[in-house]
């Protein structure tokens, strides 16, 4: 069964969370949602409460997922690149030639810092796209962009077609259209 990790934070963004956990959970994908901060039980960035199904450093820390996704929000991105659990998995996932995915502020919080969008085509919030450029990003305007092992979106708005995209990479296209259908995204111009 094709695994994703999920780390979340106090201050991560509300829809990105949900939204990534429920698309991707539609396609059975085993989602591990995990706390990057002492307990497991956070709120986010909207005040929503959310229960993470571990805490990041109760994960065996030579576990490999398929990929790491790291939803945006102020200051959950923040609590996220200061993570160094996290970023070790980070650099070990890009070692390993496995995926990454980011939206809205973790490309430029996150992954810039920790120098993994260096020569990569990748986009983020418009608030945070200039640390992209500064970090050796090629920006795109694109709401969904995936260069080599990573892929990048843009903010709340762009969740869902990010999830989809996701979908897409670590299923097929044909489980991405379904759960499009039953979505009704093809309504919305999705």
């Amino acid at each position: 069964m094709t695994q994703v990790l999920l780390p979340v934070a106090d201050g991560s963004e509300d829809i990105e969370t949900v939204t990534l956990i429920d698309v991707l959970r539609r396609a059975d994908i085993q989602v591990t949602v995990a706390s990057v901060m002492a307990q497991p039980t956070l709120t986010l960035a909207r005040g929503t409460r959310l229960i993470a199904d571990t805490c990041l450093a109760e994960l065996d820390p030579e576990h490999a997922f398929e990929i790491i996704v790291l939803p945006g929000g102020m200051p959950g991105a923040e609590h996220l690149r200061d993570s160094l659990d996290l970023a070790e998995r980070l650099h070990r996932q890009r070692r390993g030639d496995g995926w990454i995915g980011a939206i809205c502020a973790a490309p430029g919080v996150v992954l810039a810092p920790l120098d993994l969008v260096q020569g990569y085509v990748v986009t983020g919030y418009p608030a945070f796209q200039a640390a992209l450029v500064e970090a050796g990003g090629h920006l795109s305007r694109q709401p969904v962009v995936e260069d080599g092992k990573l892929v990048t979106s843009q903010g709340p708005a762009t969740a869902m077609a990010f999830a989809l995209h996701l979908v897409g990479l670590l299923v097929d296209e044909a489980t991405e259209r379904r759960i499009a259908e039953g979505l009704l995204t093809d309504v919305m111009g999705f």
